[in-house]
Protein backbone atom coordinates (compact mmCIF):
# COMPACT_ATOMS: atom_id res chain seq x y z
CA UNK A 1 0.00 0.00 0.00
CA UNK A 2 1.30 3.46 -0.81
CA UNK A 3 1.12 6.63 1.22
CA UNK A 4 1.17 10.01 -0.54
CA UNK A 5 3.56 12.42 1.16
CA UNK A 6 2.70 16.08 1.58
CA UNK A 7 4.33 18.89 3.49
CA UNK A 8 4.01 22.66 3.47
CA UNK A 9 7.75 22.87 4.18
CA UNK A 10 8.54 22.01 0.54
CA UNK A 11 6.99 23.43 -2.61
CA UNK A 12 3.69 21.89 -3.61
CA UNK A 13 3.39 19.87 -6.78
CA UNK A 14 2.91 21.96 -9.92
CA UNK A 15 1.24 19.16 -11.84
CA UNK A 16 -0.50 15.79 -11.44
CA UNK A 17 2.09 14.22 -9.13
CA UNK A 18 2.91 13.95 -5.44
CA UNK A 19 5.76 15.52 -3.50
CA UNK A 20 6.69 11.97 -2.60
CA UNK A 21 5.42 8.48 -1.99
CA UNK A 22 6.08 5.97 0.78
CA UNK A 23 5.49 2.32 -0.05
CA UNK A 24 6.44 -0.02 2.77
CA UNK A 25 10.01 0.86 3.72
CA UNK A 26 10.67 2.65 0.41
CA UNK A 27 10.45 6.45 0.18
CA UNK A 28 10.66 8.25 -3.17
CA UNK A 29 10.68 12.01 -3.53
CA UNK A 30 9.59 13.66 -6.72
CA UNK A 31 12.22 15.86 -8.29
CA UNK A 32 12.62 18.86 -6.02
CA UNK A 33 13.07 22.19 -7.70
CA UNK A 34 14.91 24.89 -5.77
CA UNK A 35 11.72 26.79 -4.98
CA UNK A 36 11.54 28.43 -1.58
CA UNK A 37 8.26 27.06 -0.18
CA UNK A 38 7.49 30.37 1.55
CA UNK A 39 8.10 32.73 -1.38
CA UNK A 40 7.72 30.46 -4.41
CA UNK A 41 10.91 31.90 -5.89
CA UNK A 42 14.32 30.51 -6.78
CA UNK A 43 17.46 31.69 -5.02
CA UNK A 44 20.23 33.01 -7.28
CA UNK A 45 23.01 30.74 -8.54
CA UNK A 46 23.71 27.04 -8.67
CA UNK A 47 25.04 26.80 -5.10
CA UNK A 48 21.94 28.34 -3.54
CA UNK A 49 19.62 26.40 -5.84
CA UNK A 50 21.34 23.11 -4.99
CA UNK A 51 21.03 23.89 -1.27
CA UNK A 52 17.31 24.71 -1.63
CA UNK A 53 16.59 21.58 -3.69
CA UNK A 54 18.25 19.41 -1.04
CA UNK A 55 16.44 21.23 1.77
CA UNK A 56 13.17 20.51 -0.05
CA UNK A 57 14.17 16.83 -0.36
CA UNK A 58 14.86 16.76 3.39
CA UNK A 59 11.39 18.06 4.16
CA UNK A 60 9.62 15.52 1.93
CA UNK A 61 11.71 12.74 3.47
CA UNK A 62 10.84 14.06 6.93
CA UNK A 63 7.13 13.77 6.08
CA UNK A 64 7.78 10.02 5.71
CA UNK A 65 9.81 9.75 8.92
CA UNK A 66 13.10 9.58 6.99
CA UNK A 67 16.26 11.68 6.85
CA UNK A 68 19.07 12.15 4.35
CA UNK A 69 20.87 9.33 6.16
CA UNK A 70 18.19 6.97 4.81
CA UNK A 71 18.83 7.98 1.19
CA UNK A 72 20.25 5.18 -0.96
CA UNK A 73 20.13 6.90 -4.40
CA UNK A 74 19.83 10.41 -5.77
CA UNK A 75 19.45 11.77 -9.24
CA UNK A 76 20.67 15.28 -9.99
CA UNK A 77 19.40 17.02 -13.10
CA UNK A 78 21.54 19.97 -14.17
CA UNK A 79 20.73 22.64 -16.74
CA UNK A 80 24.47 22.98 -17.42
CA UNK A 81 27.07 20.29 -16.64
CA UNK A 82 29.59 23.12 -16.16
CA UNK A 83 27.80 23.66 -12.82
CA UNK A 84 28.69 20.13 -11.66
CA UNK A 85 31.65 21.20 -9.49
CA UNK A 86 29.75 23.94 -7.68
CA UNK A 87 26.71 21.68 -7.22
CA UNK A 88 28.94 18.90 -5.93
CA UNK A 89 30.54 21.15 -3.30
CA UNK A 90 27.13 21.96 -1.81
CA UNK A 91 25.89 18.38 -2.21
CA UNK A 92 28.92 17.16 -0.22
CA UNK A 93 27.79 19.23 2.79
CA UNK A 94 24.49 17.30 2.90
CA UNK A 95 25.97 13.82 2.36
CA UNK A 96 29.16 13.60 4.41
CA UNK A 97 29.56 9.86 5.09
CA UNK A 98 28.17 6.64 3.64
CA UNK A 99 27.02 8.63 0.63
CA UNK A 100 24.17 7.31 -1.51
CA UNK A 101 24.60 6.17 -5.09
CA UNK A 102 24.07 9.07 -7.50
CA UNK A 103 23.49 9.92 -11.11
CA UNK A 104 24.01 13.42 -12.45
CA UNK A 105 22.85 14.37 -15.92
CA UNK A 106 22.58 17.50 -18.01
CA UNK A 107 19.11 18.12 -19.38
CA UNK A 108 17.87 20.46 -22.10
CA UNK A 109 15.54 22.32 -19.75
CA UNK A 110 14.05 22.07 -16.27
CA UNK A 111 10.63 23.26 -15.09
CA UNK A 112 10.47 27.01 -14.51
CA UNK A 113 14.01 27.22 -15.98
CA UNK A 114 15.63 26.00 -12.74
CA UNK A 115 19.38 25.33 -12.74
CA UNK A 116 19.00 22.05 -10.82
CA UNK A 117 16.42 19.49 -9.72
CA UNK A 118 17.13 16.63 -7.30
CA UNK A 119 15.20 13.46 -6.43
CA UNK A 120 15.88 10.91 -3.70
CA UNK A 121 15.18 7.26 -3.06
CA UNK A 122 15.36 6.19 0.58
CA UNK A 123 14.77 3.13 2.76
CA UNK A 124 13.45 3.34 6.33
Amino acid sequence: MKEILTTTKAPGAIGPYSQGVKAGSLVITSGQLPLDPETGTFPEGIEAQTRQSLENCKQVLKAAGATLENVIKTTVFLKDMNDFGAMNQVYATFFTADCPARSAVEVARLPKDALVEIECLAMI
